[in-house]
């Protein structure tokens, strides 16, 4: 049988229930708030983008299908800014350009985030977000207080099995109670 062109995929409500926590989560109003976070449609897709890599990160490690769940996921995401493109008044033709940033943002943030929650030096993953995240090169408290919140919440990932991230059940930490990290201020020379 000749598959038909344009033909949308039906939809998952597992898939569904994992992208909609992702996004709930991403929308807290702590991290725009307390976090100053960029209450802007960059930064509410840097906060879903975090949440992603932390989801996909857990997946891939996860046995069985988990990854494959992990794959589904990131379809999802790519499908609901593609309609969020479309929605914003980009043009038919501006959407694939677009979506192609997009995924180069990803693979980029996902590659740098993933090395720096894998050291075990914390400076990485603040300037990682510091920059991404704030667009800013000096890590401002926020980004800092992210960072701390991303390592709590792999941790809080990686304590999970298989079955309750495959259900949605994700276990992120409420962000107004990550604490901000302590650092010392460094005096002016």
């Amino acid at each position: 049988m000749i598959s038909l062109p344009f033909r949308r995929t039906l939809r998952s409500p597992t898939i569904d229930a994992l992208y909609g926590v992702i996004v709930a989560q991403a929308r807290s109003p702590s991290f725009y708030r307390d976090y100053g976070v960029p209450d802007t449609v960059a930064g509410r897709l840097d906060m879903i983008v975090l949440h992603l890599v932390l989801l996909l990160r857990q997946l891939s490690r996860a046995p069985d299908a988990a990854p494959l769940i992990g794959q589904q996921v990131f379809d999802r995401f790519c499908r609901d800014i593609d309609d969020n493109f479309r929605e914003m008044g980009v043009g038919d033709l501006a959407v694939p350009k677009a979506m192609w940033r997009v995924a180069e943002d990803f693979y980029g943030r996902a590659k740098v985030y993933e090395s720096a929650l894998m050291d075990d030096n914390d400076d990485a993953l603040v300037a990682a977000v510091s920059r991404n995240v704030f667009g800013v090169a000096e890590p401002p408290l926020g980004a800092r207080r992210l960072a701390a919140y991303m390592r709590d919440a792999a941790r809080r990932l990686g304590q999970q099995n298989a079955g309750e991230l495959v259900r949605a059940e994700l276990d992120f930490p409420e962000p107004e109670n990550v604490a901000p990290p302590s650092f010392q201020v460094r005096p002016n020379p």
